[in-house]
């Protein structure tokens, strides 16, 4: 019998299995589009910071290149980055290079057709607010999609709806704040700094509908960005354009911890992926951010 359990826990170690992640039943992942990691130490975000203080965090992940929309945001989601998934743009709707491989919806695998084929029961959610998201989900993998018509505020109301009602397996919302104040006025600007006020305040309704569902103890949030910007814009090597926050709150998660791993915004799908106990597809090139977890 101590044989059979030494055995099983050398297994476990073997596969990186963490014995406080089991008991996760919910994760919620928060996009906020051109939320530059340069921007977190000075702005006004006490939902965010509240999220570091008792979790773990980076900011110095980064995005893949070009610092852009569509092609980060199909990273993150594909665990692999635009030589893989083909996305190479800002608004790719369909891949200028062809996918390496497709599933049987028609796409690069993302994390949400690997929940789809492992784990077919569990109910997932989408909520978007940038149009451009629409292209990059594989729609009939998802329970449910809201396109949010670059309304954040809508995006933040339903999601909280949905996940008091729902309570879903996997939930991903994404703001296009601070991305259009960004592209209007600038990065680096009192009203860039001003709108990421409103950005918290969406980020904490989303960690507010989590207790207000008793889910808070058996849920993971993890906060991040497809880019930040400099100027008026993205897409370029500087750090203001590549450097994104990464946020992870929740059971089994260190405290108040500085990742000391490097991230890559397509690391974000492999850790969920581990989070969740499923076997990633050999195409995907993520791996999950394991320094993040209580041993």
């Amino acid at each position: 019998m101590k044989k059979s359990i030494i055995a099983f826990c050398l297994l476990c170690a073997g596969l990186g299995v963490n014995a406080q992640v089991k008991n996760v039943k919910h994760v919620v992942l928060i996009g906020c589009d051109g939320l530059g990691a340069y921007a977190i130490p000075d702005a006004q975000m006490p939902n965010l910071k509240k999220l570091m203080e008792t979790g773990a965090s980076s900011l110095e992940a980064r995005s893949v290149l070009p610092s852009s929309s569509a092609v980060n945001w199909a990273s993150m989601l594909m665990g692999a980055g635009p030589t893989e998934h083909g996305y190479t743009e800002w608004g790719s709707k369909t891949p200028e290079i062809p996918s390496v491989t497709k599933t049987k919806y028609g796409t690069f695998p993302s994390i949400f057709s690997v929940i789809r084929e492992q784990k077919p029961n569990a109910k997932t959610a989408v909520i978007y607010s940038w149009p451009g998201i629409g292209p990059l989900v594989e729609k009939d993998a998802i329970s449910i999609v809201v396109p949010g018509n670059d309304k954040d505020d809508f995006c933040a109301d339903t999601t909280a709806t949905i996940i008091k009602k729902q309570k879903p397996y996997f939930t991903f919302v994404h703001f296009d704040e601070p991305d259009h104040t960004g592209h209007e006025i600038g990065h680096r600007t009192p009203a860039y700094y001003e709108q990421l006020k409103k950005v918290d305040e969406r980020i904490g309704k989303v960690v507010q509908a989590v207790k207000d569902a008793g889910i808070e103890k058996e849920t993971i949030i993890i906060v991040s960005a497809d880019h930040g910007g400099t100027g008026k814009g993205h897409g370029g090597k500087s750090l203001d354009e590549v450097q994104i926050p990464w946020v992870i709150n929740g059971p089994g998660v260190k405290k108040n911890h500085k990742i000391q791993d490097v991230i890559i915004t397509y690391d974000t799908a492999a850790t969920l992926a581990w989070i969740m106990g499923l076997k990633t597809p050999q195409s995907w090139r993520g791996k999950a951010v394991s320094d993040s977890f209580s041993k």
